[in-house]
């Protein structure tokens, strides 16, 4: 496990290419719950790209045949950490954005635009009643 990418995995340089190409501005390594690896600050919304293994895809996320039992609950603690910390941060005002690796890898531009359109509505100003 030592090999294994905790940032700048491919999906999310795919990703950040593709916000940065619609002319998205973003931060990263943002300290907030979770360490979100895309953050637009001013919209507060915290995007997370989730590996489909590490966080138990339901289409794509295969135990591995040996040590079931610790996998099992190694992958049932990251689905609950990341549910804590979608809470956490939906609490405190932040809108979380949570695309799949498989889904980044199939299609950046596709999750760029859905990230486009979640952050540009926030940042739309609202009418007063």
């Amino acid at each position: 496990m030592r090999r294994v990418r905790a940032r700048d995995t491919s999906c999310e340089l795919a990703l950040r290419r593709a916000l940065h190409a619609r002319g998205l501005r973003y931060r990263l390594r943002i300290d907030l719950p979770g360490r979100p690896d895309v953050v637009f600050v001013a919209a507060r919304v915290a995007v997370f790209v989730d590996g489909c293994f590490w966080h138990g895809c339901p289409e794509h996320c295969r135990r591995p045949a040996s040590n079931r039992d610790y996998w099992r609950a190694k992958i049932e603690r990251n689905m609950a950490r990341d549910a804590r910390v979608t809470r956490e941060l939906s609490a405190a005002g932040w809108r979380v954005v949570r695309l799949w690796e498989h889904e980044v890898g199939a299609s950046p531009a596709r999750c760029a635009a859905r990230v486009e359109g979640i952050v540009r509505r926030r940042l739309r100003p609202r009418m007063p009643p």
